[in-house]
């Protein structure tokens, strides 16, 4: 399989992440987007983004963006990449609605970081074109994208994601379809209970974070994390393997939802743990 037109849904932090590399492997991007306003803010921040790694040897920013192409609905394209809401009904609506527009040997992932990725491919008629493509923010510049095979997912489909993820210069990974595949099952969990040492009094948020850092050389805490993924994210993440693994173990910390309930959501809020300018 060849994907030389690739549509990315969503145009937020991981979707144009997903379209800027994309893009920049000089494939065709259609990006699309439902909400008022996204993609010309993705773009923006693709142009940032890009302009800093041009400044270190990298692309054009203008001629990576020439092939990044707004469209106001989905079109056909060899592969779509989804990076919508991590809510499962929203996901199994879309791949809904792309089944019925993609030609049918296209393949439909998804960037989920949690939901099972057979529950998509039930919503379609080709679940074994449907594939998890996790890729890890920011997108750009983190190397990892964690391949998930649904249960019905075919092996040309997983060869030729796991050969795109290499073009893309990334390092693919290979999952089997578990709640929160093998990245959030263990990173979450952690998070969690980082919040919960929080909670709890243990120290203040700059000690666990440090304690984290320096003690498990971590390139950033817990909290600092949690707040650069979303803290609505994480607690929806939780949930998923909460409901989906039937453990209450992995119940997200009472304190997380009270700041994703007081919108205090992390970086894209300007507050989740830590205090972000705009």
């Amino acid at each position: 399989m060849r994907f030389g037109h690739v549509l990315v849904v969503g145009a937020g932090q991981m979707g144009g992440g997903i379209a800027q590399v994309v893009a920049a492997s000089g494939r065709r991007v259609s990006l699309h987007d439902s909400a008022p306003g996204a993609v010309e803010r993705g773009l923006e921040t693709m142009r940032g983004s890009l302009t800093r790694l041009a400044e270190k040897g990298g692309a054009d920013p203008d001629e990576v963006l020439a092939r990044v192409e707004p469209v106001d609905e989905l079109v056909p394209a060899d592969l779509m990449i989804e990076a919508v809401v991590e809510d499962a009904a929203v996901k199994a609506n879309l791949f809904h609605r792309a089944d019925a527009i993609l030609p049918p040997e296209a393949v439909l992932a998804s960037n989920t970081s949690s939901i099972p990725i057979s529950t998509l491919g039930a919503a379609t008629g080709r679940a074994d074109k449907v594939i998890g493509m996790h890729f890890f923010n920011p997108v750009p510049v983190l190397k990892l994208v964690e391949v998930v095979r649904g249960k019905e997912t075919s092996d040309e489909t997983a060869e030729a994601i796991t050969e795109l993820a290499r073009e893309l210069g990334k390092t693919p990974a290979v999952a089997n379809d578990f709640p929160g595949f093998v990245s959030n099952r263990i990173l979450m969990p952690f998070i969690n209970e980082a919040v919960w040492a929080l909670h709890d009094g243990v120290a203040e948020p700059e000690a666990i974070d440090t304690i984290a850092k320096l003690g498990f050389a971590h390139p950033l805490g817990p909290l600092a994390l949690a707040d650069l993924i979303g803290l609505d994210t994480c607690v929806a993440i939780m949930n998923v393997l909460r409901e989906g693994l039937e453990n209450e173990r992995y119940a997200p910390c009472p304190l997380l939802e009270e700041l994703v309930s007081a919108g205090k959501l992390g970086r894209k809020s300007g507050a989740g743990f830590f205090i972000y300018s705009q």
